[in-house]
């Protein structure tokens, strides 16, 4: 089982399904393989006895839960959370059970911060994820746990949640392949309608194209609970993936204002993949600024996400009887500021989503694709968005006076948006317009770390994405190469 780690998920079950190996050995081969790696990364942070799993297209292959919104029933999901570590879940998620209706070998469930309000994998309760291509970086967030165990070798593939960049940002810091689909081709439930008002979906991360093509396979479809019908494909996603795109027509743009300067190496990568791109046949021109107002976009994400995590702490209070200090200060800030936000202002924020999708739509009558880099710089260092010791001084003032409303008008605000936001400022324009993107790990550091690409597509262009990213994957493979922790 040496070569374990050489295979996709779609090439181990074919190993299955031949009799050239049992799912007994793969499942010894990952746990050995975890084992091996997860000291050093802190990628799985809950090992679980295998739940019984149908003779599916993936039959036998082992795979990992994302730790947030994907439950297992009977198992705690601790949505990276000290208040919900302990608390079993009492029914198993959709995307969960079509996953075990796959014949996928659930054996463990990845890190995540907490409520994955990051794009960082740092929680209090579990400690950091690290990155497989240097232990010193993030490997995003977040599903910084599921992007680093695949990236190590773990599996092949594993869950992810995307509500603001979650797949992408972790799939271009460990140099994976990362899509976010169409709002609404992926249902949720049955606890809950849709994840973050419609702005979140599941999927997965992995290192090849035609695993993430299989896998929407396994996922897209509603179920009698999802709150609207989305077209399914028209032809299956695996499908897609081998197929060529034809002649696109690419806008390239770098641009940011909530970051007006992104890294030299994001810079390059995007500007490498339009070479390439170029070379491929298609048509690529450059965009001095985004076609859409990035700022205003970023403050409707912010305050849809702080008011969110206010529900989120809310309900895991009423699921486990934890008291405020059972949660982290950031989060305990960001949902003071979610509680202290208008209904009116709210409101104002979802409706604008609407001005948004217009603007990206009006964009997509004459442009195929946007491409821009995924983050603005490469991974940063663990515990660089650490809050300094006097800024958690001011907050914890601040929330023991109970004076939510004073935290709009002090700094704590703009870091809490450059944190979230600086290193990841492009990845939220997908997910508010529910429109599909995906990152792919073309370009690496000169210090050997990974920066991917993103491009968005128009709604339910899918198909599209995979059919480009099958192509990139030729011209520039990327499964062979792997992070020196491996």
């Amino acid at each position: 089982m040496e070569d374990y780690p050489d295979h996709d998920a779609v090439g181990l079950a074919a190993l299955v399904r031949t009799g050239q190996v049992t799912p007994a050995e793969l499942l010894e081969a990952a746990r050995a393989r975890l084992a091996r790696v997860n000291p050093r990364l802190n990628a799985v942070v809950r090992e679980v006895d295998p739940p019984a799993a149908a003779d599916g297209p993936f039959a036998g292959v082992p795979f990992l839960l994302k730790d947030l919104n994907q439950d297992l029933a009977g198992t705690p999901t601790s949505a990276g959370s000290r208040s919900m570590a302990t608390v079993p879940a009492t029914e198993t998620s959709t995307v969960v059970q079509r996953w075990l209706d796959a014949g996928l070998v659930v054996f463990g469930k990845t890190n995540t911060p907490e409520f994955g309000a990051k794009g960082v994998t740092e929680p209090d309760v579990f400690g950091p994820t690290r990155n497989p291509w240097s232990t010193g970086h993030t490997p995003g967030g977040s599903s910084g746990g599921a992007a680093a165990a695949v990236a190590a070798g773990v599996v092949p593939c594993a869950a992810a949640s995307d509500g603001g960049g979650s797949i992408r940002i972790p799939a271009s810091a460990c140099g994976l392949f990362g899509l976010k689909p169409s709002r609404g081709l992926i249902p949720a439930g049955p606890a809950r309608a849709e994840g973050l008002g419609g702005t979140a979906t599941d999927g997965v991360i992995s290192r090849s194209v035609r695993d993430t093509a299989a896998m929407l396979d396994v996922l897209t479809g509603p179920t009698p609970l999802s709150p609207y019908l989305a077209a399914g494909p028209r032809t299956p996603f695996a499908d897609e993936a081998g197929r060529e795109p034809g002649r696109l027509r690419i806008a390239l743009c770098t641009a940011s204002a909530i970051n007006p300067a992104p890294h030299p190496e994001a810079v390059a990568a995007a500007r490498a993949a339009g070479d390439l791109l170029a070379e491929l046949g298609h048509e690529v021109v450059e965009l001095p600024t985004q076609p859409f107002d990035d700022a205003v976009l970023a403050k409707d994400f912010l305050t849809s996400w702080f008011v969110s995590c206010a529900y989120s702490m809310a309900e895991c209070q009423a699921a486990s009887g934890a008291g405020d200090t059972a949660f982290e200060l950031d989060t305990r800030t960001m949902a003071a500021l979610g509680r202290a936000t208008s209904p009116v202002d709210l409101m104002r924020a979802v409706e604008r989503r609407h001005e948004h999708t217009r603007r990206l739509a009006g964009f997509h009558e004459s442009h195929d694709l946007l491409l821009t880099p995924t983050t603005a710089t490469p991974p940063p260092k663990i515990g660089a968005f650490t809050t300094p010791a006097p800024v958690r001084a001011a907050q914890r003032a601040l929330l023991t006076a109970k004076a939510a409303g004073l935290l709009r008008h002090t700094p704590i605000v703009d870091r809490l948006i450059s944190e979230n936001l600086s290193w990841v400022p492009y990845t939220q324009l997908a997910n508010l317009t529910g429109r599909p993107a995906m990152s792919v790990p073309l370009h690496w550091t000169p210090d050997g770390l990974p920066i991917g690409v993103q491009f968005v597509g128009r709604l339910g262009a899918d198909d599209t994405l995979l059919r480009l990213a099958g192509q990139l994957e030729r011209a520039r493979p990327w499964a062979n190469r792997r992070p020196p922790l491996t």
